[in-house]
């Protein structure tokens, strides 16, 4: 996508009053543009293989497909980056949708400011989850997730020391801005090294990234 490119939002809710208000929300933002709408994740995964949007916002409780499904399709076809919406701060369904391989997390309840801000920022390719549940997110799936497995500990082991800092500070549940503040370093460089610390783990979010961080339980720098 191009920078000065607006965001293309595929949205997706079985609610149709809810639908209608994410639409209006989003499709009046500068620089968005509401491409699509679905009222199941089968519908959703059609117009994501139809439109390639930038982002699709899909809520994880949804019939026919549900969203966990859904974002496990979108991902694995690198149709678009996902932002998942719950009712629920720690919905099973969540734990689901991050293993899937979505990119962010937000609550229904957030305001429309949240929601805006949620979708530019996984456009960006940086991972969201609702800043209020962050570390509790993330403490609790990785409590329920297997170990790291080989791969991906030979993958963290070939991380320099300050990329393994940065992973440790991501499975805090910390943001560019805050590692920065830990680490001593420009939040340019933290978003630097979170990009290559993706791209050496083969992950497609600072959100996996986290969980990973956790299992492989590294100590916080």
């Amino acid at each position: 996508m191009r920078s000065d490119a607006p965001v293309r939002v595929v949205v997706a809710d079985d609610q149709e009053a809810v639908r209608a208000g994410l639409v209006l929300i989003l499709a009046g933002s500068p620089g968005l543009t509401v491409v699509g709408e679905a009222a199941d994740g089968e519908e959703a995964v059609a117009l994501c293989r139809r439109l390639r949007p930038d982002v699709a916002v899909l809520d994880v409780r949804m019939p026919r497909l549900d969203g966990v499904s859904a974002t496990r399709e979108i991902v694995a076809e690198g149709l678009a980056d996902v932002l998942v919406l719950t009712t629920f701060d720690l919905d099973e369904y969540v734990f689901g949708a991050l293993r899937a391989g979505a990119s962010g997390f937000l609550l229904k309840d957030t305001d429309a400011e949240g929601l805006v801000g949620a979708v530019r920022t996984v456009a960006r390719g940086e991972g969201f989850i609702a800043p209020a549940v962050t570390r509790r997110l993330i403490t609790a799936f990785a409590a329920t997730a297997p170990a790291a497995s080989a791969a991906s500990r030979a993958a963290a082991a070939e991380l320099t020391p300050r990329e393994r800092d940065v992973l440790a500070c991501l499975g805090l549940g910390l943001s560019n801005q805050q590692i920065a503040d830990r680490l001593l370093m420009a939040e340019s460089t933290t978003k630097t090294h979170v990009s290559r610390i993706l791209g050496k783990l083969g992950l497609r979010s600072r959100v996996q990234a986290a969980i990973l961080a956790q299992e492989l339980n590294l100590p916080a720098p």
